[in-house]
């Protein structure tokens, strides 16, 4: 016990001393420094808005982020991993070396204009529903500021961003970490778009994804329907078992899916069909036994339908493994720093925002607090998690979006259009960037993280990508 005690005085203790140490001048400098630029930097969130491209195809919103960063005189390594997508970019030399994580990819079928009503762009196209071009966007605002300070203060180590396509279901990183790319990392920070200000340590579900194909024999359904075997009736059988393998799984478990291709006409048997699964559970021991259940309902709708099924795994995430001791600094820099403040032009449209949601879930207001700093079990994935299990990690969110606004929807697309979630941006941005001047200021901080992160992991622990040893899949938004 008296052990334990010393931990948490020693522990807090270290929080406290980047404060001390670093003194409050560098980190509104820092602050100011990411202000001045923010015409700029709305810019380039707009430019990736208005691009909305999909996971493994964001060529051009990563070309704007590298070309931003090279012109700040960042060593740029474009095509890392594998990916023609991904980058690596780097300033200075030495420990400790801070990484930054930036996103940029969109979602497919949400295109929508910054209106308070739905008000689709094009017809069918994609939209940034999860808010990523702004959170690539703050990331590298975060870590040129880094490198200023570096330059300025003369301080030892290295600021990384890496720039880590196809989030959605693409698990990027895990590919970058499968790579080594995060081996020599310190510590990693990141954030993300939301509907409140908080940086409370929120583990993630764990995630395996895989598209199901089925192939059975083409007839006439009218003329010959005997000398068919459908493949949608192998999918159809499938998710059938499926839906009632729901009663019989762990209720953490989460299970959903989606018919990609089902035939093309009534009158025609399909000889192929696909569906395409999701399944989560926050241990990945766990979502490994449920996903060997899931994938026997496939061989059983095969065998009983008389076609014949395959699947390719096409990602897989292990939960975030929170760190207290990080999140603690990034939660200290979020309350200095304070919530966002919308005009009167802004409050109105948030209002009407609100107005589609049917009821209030989070009222308006809510932007301008810091929410309390607890530890939270999120529902969703990330493949955030797998570079919180190789190198120590902390990340927030802020208000980019209306309170009460769900990811994934139009009005994320709406809000992330306008100056609510610009502000958002530029509140995260100076949150990244004076907390990592923490960690470059104060190496005991680092090293009580790294130590935690050890404790969490255990002994024994190695690291296994849970898509496997495949390929990164290009085409999987094709």
């Amino acid at each position: 016990m008296r052990i334990r005690r010393y931990r948490v005085i020693l522990g807090l203790t270290l929080f406290l001393l980047p404060a001390v140490s670093l003194g409050q001048q560098a980190k509104d400098d820092i602050g100011q420094a990411i202000d001045d630029r923010a015409d700029r930097y709305r810019d380039m969130a707009m430019q990736i808005w208005n691009l909305a491209e999909l996971g493994y195809m964001e060529e051009k919103s990563s070309g704007i982020l590298q070309t931003r960063l090279k012109e700040a005189g960042f060593e740029v390594t474009a095509g890392v991993a594998a990916i023609p997508t991904a980058f690596v970019a780097s300033y200075g030399s030495g420990n400790p070396v801070i990484g930054i994580l930036a996103e940029f990819d969109a979602l497919p079928g949400l295109s929508q204009e910054a209106t308070p009503t739905r008000q689709v762009g094009t017809e069918g196209a994609p939209g940034h529903a999860c808010g990523h071009h702004l959170y690539g966007t703050a990331s590298t605002a975060a870590a040129i500021a880094v490198k200023d300070w570096l330059v300025s203060s003369g301080q030892t180590g290295t600021i990384r961003l890496y720039g880590t396509p196809a989030e959605e279901g693409g698990s990027g990183k895990v590919y970058m970490v499968r790579a080594g790319l995060f081996e020599d990392a310190d510590v990693v920070l990141h954030w993300h778009p939301g509907d409140a200000n908080d940086a409370s340590p929120s583990t993630t579900l764990a995630n395996r994804s895989a598209k199901f194909r089925f192939r059975g024999v083409v007839a006439h359904a009218a003329v010959s329907p005997e000398r068919g075997r459908s493949a949608l009736d192998g999918v159809e059988a499938m998710n059938h078992m499926v839906n009632l393998l729901r009663e019989h799984v762990p209720q953490e478990t989460r299970i959903h899916y989606v018919i990609t291709q089902g035939g093309l006409a009534p009158n025609v048997v399909p000889e192929f069909a696909e569906v395409y699964y999701y399944v989560r559970h926050p241990s990945a021991p766990m979502l490994n036994e449920i996903w060997e259940r899931v994938e026997q309902t496939a061989r059983g709708a095969a065998m009983g339908t008389g076609t014949t099924v395959d699947r390719e795994i096409i990602h897989g995430n292990h939960r975030i493994l929170t760190n207290l001791t990080l999140a603690r600094l990034v939660h200290a820099n979020l309350e200095r720093l304070g919530g966002v403040h919308y005009t009167a032009e802004e409050e109105e449209f948030a209002r009407r925002i609100q107005e589609t949601f049917g009821r209030a879930i989070r009222p308006l207001g809510s932007e301008q607090q810091i929410q309390p700093f607890r530890e939270r079990q999120g529902m969703g994935s990330s493949d955030v998690g797998d570079v919180s299990w190789v190198v120590p990690t902390a990340g927030l969110r802020t208000a980019t979006w209306v309170p009460g606004t769900a990811s994934h929807t139009w009005q994320a697309v709406a809000a992330g259009g306008t100056e609510i979630g610009i502000r958002g941006m530029i509140l995260a941005a100076k949150v990244l960037a004076t907390t990592s001047l923490d960690l470059f200021s104060n190496p005991a901080v680092v090293e009580e993280a790294k130590r935690e992160w050890n404790e969490h992991r255990g002994p024994d622990f190695q690291y296994e990508a849970l898509l496997g040893d495949r390929d990164p899949p290009l085409d999987y938004r094709k």
